[in-house]
């Protein structure tokens, strides 16, 4: 006589646990805003690679087939329902990867005028800034935001973009190059209190558009970390993020455009400041970063007044990042 468990018990024993993990994966999934992030800001990385749960998904239901389990093939589509129902439509109704915006600048789509931005974190570390600043020059943008800006590569980005953005403003390590006049340039203060170097990573300028005047932002989050000691690091990101916010609250113009590095997906609760008052651009993953594999698209636009409807990442450049292409139809 056997004291292990019999063919039968050891398949319902299995399956009891491919229908707990199921169960547990949708909820993650619906529920990633309660994960909390009083221990190592696991919230928040659950929800900067929310996606990629997807996979987990996958094997579930595979296995699910595998095992022949009809309790675990019904609990497995419930995570496969929630996973389409959040990201379906970033898979079948996106844009391509890898887009393109060559060809022009402001088109009509139906009866409103269409502006194309374009924002790219060009890595203080390229080492090949002229390059770069070619591909960008070639895009097609109505403007083009840039983070991480060296002043011995500065000059190197003004040459190659005037052609196409005669105007341009700059402050700090950010900077906006526009096919129209920009006025009132100035640097927005979103600078973490414990950062006590020489650090601007926001401006603010008007641009002047024919179709009327639009604020631009170009902001630069701090970045984040994945530490043993204490988990992943938002602190100074999440701070800056609030100071960004603060500064869009007080903005009078109707119409505002934001571009920037903000070091966080539209999921991490860490960019709720930004995302409870501005439309993000979104159409398909379009991963932005790291550019040799991109795991998240931490590079985004946002927009109040103008409606957001397409955007894409552009083909790898000497950045660590790709640069990120959108379209606002301006109704």
């Amino acid at each position: 006589m056997s004291d292990g468990l019999g063919a039968g018990e050891g398949r319902g024993v299995r399956g009891r646990i491919l229908v707990v993990a199921a169960v547990l994966v949708a909820g993650l999934l619906a529920f990633h805003s309660a994960v909390p992030n009083v221990v190592g800001n696991l919230g928040s990385l659950l929800e900067t690679f929310l996606p990629w749960l997807g996979l987990v998904v996958a094997a579930l239901l595979v296995l699910a087939l595998w095992r022949r389990s009809p309790a675990a093939i019904i609990a497995a589509a419930l995570p496969a329902v929630v996973w389409g129902a959040m990201f379906g439509g970033s898979v079948f109704g996106g844009s391509v990867f890898g887009g393109s915006v060559f060809g022009g600048s402001v088109s009509v789509a139906g009866p409103a005028p269409v502006l194309t931005v374009l924002q790219h974190n060009v890595a203080d570390d390229n080492p090949d800034p002229a390059g770069t600043a070619r591909a960008l020059a070639a895009a097609g943008a109505d403007l083009a935001a840039l983070e991480e800006l060296t002043p011995e590569a500065l000059p190197v980005y003004e040459a190659a973009l005037a052609p196409e953005h005669p105007y341009h403003v700059v402050a700090g390590t950010v900077g906006l190059w526009s096919r129209h006049p920009l006025a009132d340039g100035r640097p927005v203060d979103i600078k973490p209190k414990g950062i006590t170097d020489d650090w601007n990573r926001g401006l603010r300028t008007t641009v002047r558009t024919p179709y009327g005047d639009i604020a631009a932002y170009v902001a630069h989050l701090p970045s984040v970390r994945i530490r043993p000691q204490d988990g992943f690091g938002t602190a100074w990101r999440d701070e800056s993020a609030v100071a960004l916010g603060a500064a869009l609250a007080t903005e009078r113009l109707e119409r505002i455009v934001l571009l920037g590095d903000l070091n966080g997906t539209l999921h991490d609760r860490g960019l709720s400041p930004l995302t409870s008052r501005l439309t993000p651009a979104r159409a398909g993953f379009d991963f932005t970063w790291p550019a040799a594999f991109p795991l998240a698209r931490i590079d985004h636009v946002m927009a109040r007044g103008a409606a957001p409807y397409d955007t894409w990442a552009l083909p790898a450049t000497g950045s660590d990042h790709l640069p990120t292409a959108a379209r606002l139809r301006l109704g």
